[in-house]
């Protein structure tokens, strides 16, 4: 139930600091910071398994490692990878489908 709660937490965060970046509210390296105090954050609750609990987390571990991977500032940048972060997060809102190419696995110590 931990993990649970601190998912749909961090979702709820993701998706007001990626929409900040996008609407150009906060800059950019907020996000950046955000994912690296997620990923801290993460590593206090000792996860041993790799394998997401839902759909939802699933997507949340793919946007973390997506934006980690490319950088916040890619949102500004890379009309591409805006509109999959998008799509992640209208699936959060449940006003769109599973996201293509979709690969969200928990990061391990």
């Amino acid at each position: 139930m931990v993990i649970e709660q601190f998912i749909n937490n961090k979702i709820i965060q993701m998706h007001a600091y990626v929409n900040a970046v996008i609407d150009n509210e906060i800059h950019y390296t907020e996000l950046d910071q955000f994912i690296f105090d997620t990923m801290a954050e993460w590593t206090l609750l000792s996860v041993t398994d790799e394998t997401p609990s839902s759909a939802k987390e699933r997507v949340f571990w793919h946007l973390m490692h997506e934006v980690s991977l490319h950088g916040a500032q890619a949102l500004n940048q890379d009309l591409f990878f805006k509109s999959e972060m998008n799509t992640c997060l209208d699936f959060f809102n449940g006003i769109g489908s599973y996201p293509i190419d979709c690969i969200g696995w928990r990061p391990l110590p």
